[in-house]
């Protein structure tokens, strides 16, 4: 009985040793996720920016020829 008794105090210490690093495993599960969120988050962001970026080099690009145009138009002689 008393040697059943040491036992159970022992599965008792490992038990509450277990779910302490259960708890503590759990959070850190929390902050990977948290943190491959923003990661992603992030990603996305990047991508957005680089979208409004090649949107706008063709802007720019079509505002280029159209003022290479004007100024060409403008440097010929008027017809007689």
């Amino acid at each position: 009985v008393a040697q059943a008794y040491v036992n159970q105090r022992k599965l008792d210490r490992e038990v509450r040793t277990l779910q302490a690093q259960a708890a503590q495993f759990a959070r850190q599960t929390g902050q990977w996720i948290a943190m491959v969120e923003s990661f992603n988050q992030a990603l996305k962001e990047i991508g957005d920016v680089e979208n409004w970026a090649r949107s706008m080099e063709l802007d720019m690009r079509s505002v280029a020829a159209a003022l290479d145009y004007v100024c060409k138009g403008q440097l010929q002689p008027p017809p007689s």
